[in-house]
Parts: C-alpha cells; sequence; structure tokens
C-alpha cells in the first residue's frame, strides 16, 4: 500500500512523471505500445489478496455479541494501548474491504483510465474524492497499526523487550503514519485541482509534453 501511495503521489512531480509511471506498468516503455490488461491482473491478484487477508483476519474477531460485550469490558478494565490499537485496526480493516473492493474494482474494468487528467477526472467530475479521502485515512491507520503489532509480536526492534521499546516503536508509527498521510492528501489534493481545473474537457486524455514519452496514453 505504501509503494502505491509512492506510485500514485508522482503527480507531485508533473503530469509527464504520473503519465509515465501509469504507462510503466502497462508495460508501455518494454513493448513499445500500453497492455492496460496487465493493470486488470493486477488489480485482480489484489483484489483477490484483500479477499483472502480479510477473511483470515475475520477468525480472530469477535463473532457474536456476547463475544464484543467481553471484548469491551476486558479493553476497558485493562486500559491497554495494544487492546486500543487492534480495535483501531478492526475498524478500519472493515472499511477497507469496502472502500479498496470499489477502488480495485474501477482498476479491473477500467484499468485505462489511469493516467493525469483520467485520474484527475475520475476524482473530481467523478466525485470519487470522498471515497479516496476515508480510503487514505483508514489504509494509513490500519497498516501502520498491522505493523506495528508484527514488530511487538515477533521482537523486531527490541519490541518485545520493554515497554520502552515498544513506546518508542509506536512513535515511530505515529510519525510514519503522519507523513504518509501528509503526501497521502497533498496527492489528493493535486488530482483535486487537475480534475476542477479539467472539468469542461473531462474524459480528455493527456498527452506529454516530452518528445520521448510521445505516442499515446491517458
Amino acid at each position: 500500500m505504501w509503494v502505491h501511495m509512492l506510485f500514485v503521489a508522482s503527480i507531485l512531480l508533473g503530469k509527464d512523471a504520473m503519465w509515465a509511471v501509469a504507462r510503466f506498468f502497462e508495460g508501455y516503455f518494454f513493448f513499445g505500445r500500453s497492455y492496460p490488461a496487465v493493470v486488470s491482473a493486477l488489480a485482480a491478484t489484489i483484489l483477490a489478496l484483500l479477499v483472502l487477508h480479510a477473511g483470515i483476519a475475520m477468525r480472530r474477531m469477535p463473532s457474536s455479541y456476547r463475544q464484543w460485550h467481553a471484548f469491551r469490558q476486558h479493553a476497558a478494565a485493562l486500559r491497554h494501548t495494544d487492546t486500543r490499537l487492534w480495535r483501531w485496526q478492526v475498524v478500519t480493516g472493515f472499511a477497507l474491504f469496502f472502500l479498496a473492493s470499489v477502488h480495485l474494482y474501477q482498476m479491473l474494468v477500467h484499468p485505462e483510465a489511469i493516467g493525469p487528467y483520467a485520474s484527475s477526472d475520475r476524482v473530481w467530475t467523478g466525485r470519487m474524492w470522498p471515497l479516496y479521502l476515508v480510503l487514505l485515512l483508514a489504509v494509513e491507520i490500519h497498516a501502520g497499526i498491522g505493523l506495528y503489532r508484527l514488530a511487538a509480536k515477533w521482537g523486531w526492534f527490541g519490541a518485545a523487550g520493554s515497554h520502552d521499546s515498544r513506546r518508542r516503536l509506536r512513535r515511530f508509527k505515529t510519525g510514519l503514519t503522519g507523513a504518509l498521510l501528509a503526501l497521502g492528501l497533498l496527492t489528493l489534493a493535486a488530482y483535486v485541482v487537475i480534475g476542477y481545473q479539467h472539468r469542461d474537457r473531462a474524459g480528455e486524455r493527456y498527452v506529454p509534453d516530452a518528445a520521448w514519452l510521445r505516442g499515446g496514453g491517458t
């Protein structure tokens, strides 16, 4: 998810940069032309992994009201930071199952609609920015907590050694999540601005300025 964020954030480097990244995943620079089906295959694979991940995670969640009530009583009595983080991970994971599925389905059925103008039109003219905003928050919080809990479970970076080491790891997690959220918000804002400016020509595809990039694209 973080690697995906970096690729999407290429719009901050300019439209040509984002166009090049999008065409790279379509094989444009390898085969001399774009194959959007490659993006569809990637989206289908990630969607399958999402469903598998959700299915495995659900086995660890309370499955009845009585179990949820017992968990809430347990969490309130302990006032344990890691327990609260787990609860946030469950909430954001539940949101991701639906929000990420919508995004991946769009990539699956419209793989050619990725580019400086096409993506921005989807964000603004297609009114997808509210979904992407909530998705961004859920993704970054869920991923940060997930990696922290893995580190605590397996003792990475000394996380299992003491309360101080866990506290330091939580601070690092919070800082990393904050930085990625800031990057994501700037990126989303860039697509909103481009989409707003391009609203009267929605559907028009972007043509790069650089001669070595020309040859078609979105």
